[in-house]
Parts: C-alpha cells; structure tokens; sequence
C-alpha cells in the first residue's frame, strides 16, 4: 500500500480568524495568530487500484501572490498538478479511479485529465457541477452506517466513502483502511489540524450546523480509531502521511 502527497503549494499561513472564526467568536481568536499553509491532494497505489483523492488547482492556474492582510496564503507554488503527478512516478492513465471530496476548484480541477478513470462524486456535487459522462459516478451513500458515520459507501476493498455535509452540501470523506490504521481524507472539513484538536470550524462552510455535526463524528471517529488525518490546506497533511501520525486528541 502506497499513500503519496502531491503537493502544489508550501510554504504559506492562515490566520486564527480564518481557521476557528466559523465557530470561535471572532473577537476571541487573534489575527497576529498564524498557522502553516500548504496544498496538497493524495494518490493511493493499493496493488489493484491507483486512486486519487481529489485533483487539485487547474494545471494553468497563475502564482497566488501574498497580499498584505490576507487571512489565508497557501505560499509558493512547487509543483502543478501534472508535475505532482509525474513526480509521484505516475501518468494520468494510470489512475483507476477518483474520489471528490467536495466541488470546489482546488479539489476538482484536473479531472478533465481523466477521462476514463472512474470518478466518484456525490450526487449533491455531480448536479451541482453539471457532470456527465459514462465515467461519472454520483455517490448515493447505498452501504449504510460506517463506524459513527450515518452514511456510506464503499468503492474498493479498503476504502469507504462516507457523507460528510457541511463544507459544502454535498461533501464526502474518504476512509482508507490500512491493517489496524484508518487515513482519513477529510477535504476541507477543517483547513488546520490545529482547528481539528480545538474543535473549530473554519469560516467556510455551507451548512454550519451540518458542518459542526461532521465535525463531531469526525472527532468521533479518530478518538475511537487510530486514524492518520490527511489534510489539504496545512503541511501536516503530508507530514502525517510521511511519519504515519496517528492524530490524538
């Protein structure tokens, strides 16, 4: 089993504000309080399947400059999502499937690359980008409860797609199973794992008391499982992956 960070932005911040002001009052969190920024999407390689979670910014996308009193900078761009891949020591062929946590830009913009793989997005979100195509598969949540998560389904032997409202309307989380260990491909349930251990929510979301409903079986299921939390917009995302974290909480 591989699990691979593809990473496309380091080196960046965001604000207390911005990563607890969703649910922290405002006036409580300290804007001179930073946390460290990054991008990154994963590639998990499980001997059958070749399996990406989410496809990061369009290849093209422009250098994200830092501007005085930002909230959140995701730093230099490393790597586009193409060289990410390459890297890795993978080409687009060679993914099998694709599953999408949530419809936003950052997660969803390469998937034109893949035109055969078998793409894996919920319903909510497929309608909501108005994607067709024989290789799309709009995620229902058929398999029932999964652990403390009301709703799933699952796409492989090992890896179980589980609703997670709240981010967006239609947000998923994947869950990996690795022997005795879970990753946990959140999204963007939280943008810091400092706002995961705080119990906060970030000021994105769609739904926020759907959000804070899956924040908590979130949290849920990592104090109930050794659970290594695979993370989007901070380096701890990779990091965790590369020293096999277990999060505590």
């Amino acid at each position: 089993m591989k699990i691979i960070a593809l990473k496309y932005y380091d080196g960046g911040f965001m604000t207390q504000p911005f990563a607890f002001g969703g649910s922290r009052d405002k006036a409580k969190c300290d804007p001179k309080i930073t946390y460290p920024s990054s991008l990154q999407n994963f590639l998990i390689d499980d001997g059958k399947d070749i399996i990406l979670s989410d496809t990061g910014l369009p290849c093209q996308t422009a250098d994200i400059p830092r501007k005085e009193g930002a909230s959140l900078w995701m730093g230099d761009k490393v790597a586009t999502f193409a060289q990410a891949l390459d890297k890795a020591g993978y080409k687009p062929q060679d993914i099998t499937k694709i599953f999408i946590t949530h419809k936003h830009p950052d997660h969803t913009g390469e998937l034109r690359m893949f035109p055969k793989a078998k793409i894996y997005i919920s319903k909510t979100e497929a309608e909501a980008m108005k994607l067709t195509g024989d290789n799309i598969v709009p995620v229902e949540f058929t398999d029932g409860p999964y652990k403390n998560f009301p709703k799933s389904q699952r796409i492989t032997d090992n890896l179980v797609l589980v609703q997670a409202i709240g981010h967006t309307k239609g947000n998923l989380i994947g869950i990996l199973e690795d022997k005795d260990v879970y990753y946990m491909f959140h999204g963007d349930v939280t943008y810091s794992d400092a706002a995961l251990k705080e119990n906060e929510l970030s000021v994105i979301f769609e739904d926020k008391e759907e959000a804070r409903q899956t924040l908590e079986r979130v949290r849920q299921f990592i104090k109930n499982n050794p659970t290594i939390y695979c993370s989007t917009h901070c380096p701890e995302g990779y990091l965790n992956i590369e020293q096999k974290k277990i999060m505590k909480l």
